[in-house]
């Protein structure tokens, strides 16, 4: 893919899918130059033995609808981020909002590691690019990107790297390094 600057505009779609409570709005919050739109609203008792909370007790709201944010590359290259709703009750979303994307970022927590599967079966379902960004949060333990790579069951080319996503240059990584390997899975895919 060619991106020289020209009279039409490239856009790109990129998704940061995962599970509940992992960072979804945060990411889209750290990186994105306008004030992202979000849809969260306050976790109520409707969501009670509905909604997982182990490990996220802290959480009080939820995204029920996505997150957007945007970012110009440059003149005539702009990246959107759109964040998935985590909780299952919300992934008859995820079609509509997968929809056209380069790619995806299937965020991760330690502490509740198997929160991601979902995202990762819906990706490697649809032949969707996607990595794997492990959130370190403070209070979670670490572990090694093969670790990770080997308990996910991921095939060796998807990229897993950790993260903080409370910090504009990690999300900005975590980008640059899933928009590489889209490309990469592309051209392959071309040749």
């Amino acid at each position: 893919m060619d991106f020289e600057p020209s009279d039409e505009p490239v856009a790109l779609k990129i998704l940061i899918a995962g599970g509940f409570g992992v960072g979804k709005t945060t990411l889209v919050g750290a990186i994105s130059e306008i004030r992202p739109l979000r849809t969260e609203e306050v976790l109520s008792d409707r969501g009670i033995g509905i909604d997982d909370t182990d490990g996220v007790e802290g959480k009080t709201t939820t995204t029920v609808a996505m997150d957007f944010g945007r970012i110009t590359i440059r003149e005539g290259l702009v990246v959107y981020l759109f964040g998935t709703p985590g909780q299952e009750r919300f992934w008859f979303m995820w079609d509509e909002l997968s929809y056209g994307a380069l790619g995806a970022v299937v965020l991760a927590d330690t502490r509740r590691l198997t929160d991601c599967f979902p995202s990762i079966d819906y990706f490697e379902q649809r032949g969707t690019p996607f990595i794997v960004a492990v959130n370190c949060f403070d209070d979670a333990d670490r572990y090694d990107t093969e670790d990770v790579r080997s308990a996910l069951d991921l095939d060796p080319d998807v990229p897993v790297l950790m993260c903080d996503v409370r910090r504009r240059a990690s999300a900005k990584t975590v980008l640059i390094t899933l928009v590489e390997h889209s490309l990469k899975v592309l051209t392959a895919s071309q040749s």
